[in-house]
């Protein structure tokens, strides 16, 4: 488990408690090893696992996540990519529910188009209200909308996860005040979920307010993954460390640092 950094409050997520902002998935890496070397790097606590494109049990045949990813060590966190439709992403949620004996926090993700990877927003206002209805503590990906961002709210969602720029893209938060406004509205944790490639994307995030980031091609897709994802667990901790000081106001003409006032000659 991270270890909890002494400026680092923690956030909740339904009636779970977590210390490490940093969130990880599972996908992309060269082999098991790299994947759990990478994910201890991070200091992660929640781990999301795309139940319909990785083997959680379904195929004994398979090499099982769960035997480098223990349940007893992390919050796993099951997520419906890959479903382009309502159904198909409550299904997947109840077949992760079975999978991990009655596990009930999930991620959800309804895409609306292959090529870009944005949400369906409609299928995922309807996803939400079912799984929310079945028992389910649901966090929930969606558009960087200010107005969307209440509605899932509203809905029951226990986290909305808006994107910082298109799944995997690496171009970091594209619409900064979207975001913020997102973080000023809301009751629940907000987390950015998708388009952050570099260490300074995921501080910038964390200096707009949000309760944490999630990422996975950012950390498998480096040079070095078990390298980057210490550098990502770093940049968490320094944007909410900045988060909590209070950053200068930002001025248009220079400022001296060591005003002339009270010179000694």
């Amino acid at each position: 488990m991270s270890q909890e950094h002494p400026c680092d409050d923690g956030f909740s997520v339904g009636e779970r408690r977590f210390h490490s902002r940093l969130l990880v998935g599972t996908g992309k890496y060269r082999d098991m090893d790299e994947t759990a070397r990478a994910i201890e790097a991070s200091g992660a606590e929640i781990v999301t696992i795309a139940v319909r494109r990785t083997n959680m049990g379904q195929d004994p045949a398979e090499p099982n996540i769960l035997d480098v990813l223990s349940p007893d060590r992390y919050t796993l966190l099951p997520n419906t990519a890959g479903c382009y439709d309502a159904a198909t992403a409550v299904r997947t949620c109840r077949l992760a529910r079975e999978l991990l004996d009655g596990h009930n926090l999930v991620k959800l993700e309804v895409l609306g188009d292959e090529r870009t990877l944005f949400p369906d927003l409609v299928a995922t206002l309807e996803a939400a209200e079912t799984l929310v209805k079945d028992g389910f503590e649901v966090m929930v990906y969606t558009n960087d909308d200010p107005i969307m961002a209440r509605r899932l709210e509203d809905l029951g969602c226990v986290a909305v996860m808006p994107l910082a720029a298109p799944i995997g893209s690496g171009l970091g938060i594209r619409n900064r005040l979207n975001i913020r406004t997102i973080v000023e509205n809301a009751a629940v944790p907000i987390l950015v979920d998708a388009g952050v490639g570099t260490a300074s994307d995921a501080a910038v995030a964390m200096e707009l307010g949000c309760d944490g980031v999630l990422m996975n091609t950012a950390i498998a897709a480096a040079r070095d993954p078990v390298l980057m994802a210490s550098a990502m667990r770093k940049a968490i901790q320094a944007g909410r460390e900045a988060y909590l000081a209070g950053r200068m106001a930002p001025k248009r003409y220079a400022s001296a640092s060591s005003p002339m006032d009270g010179l000694f000659f």
